[in-house]
């Protein structure tokens, strides 16, 4: 994958953790019922996925050995 296309899904992927975040950090609402959605969870995977995301631009900018 090229350096723009790994930027690109390195930066959604940190929006959709931080959106995540905000989300899991929520109170509960009892009047709307039960989280359907593992936000925490989606958190975690997202942020993981950053993390993965932004070695491999690293490695793309440091060029072959």
């Amino acid at each position: 994958m090229d350096l723009t296309a790994t930027l690109l899904m390195a930066a959604g992927l940190a929006a959709l953790a931080g959106f995540a975040a905000w989300r899991g950090a929520r109170g509960p609402d009892p009047k709307r019922g039960p989280r359907l959605m593992p936000w925490r969870l989606v958190m975690m995977l997202a942020a993981a996925g950053f993390v993965y995301a932004a070695g491999h631009a690293v490695a793309l900018l440091k060029g072959p050995t």
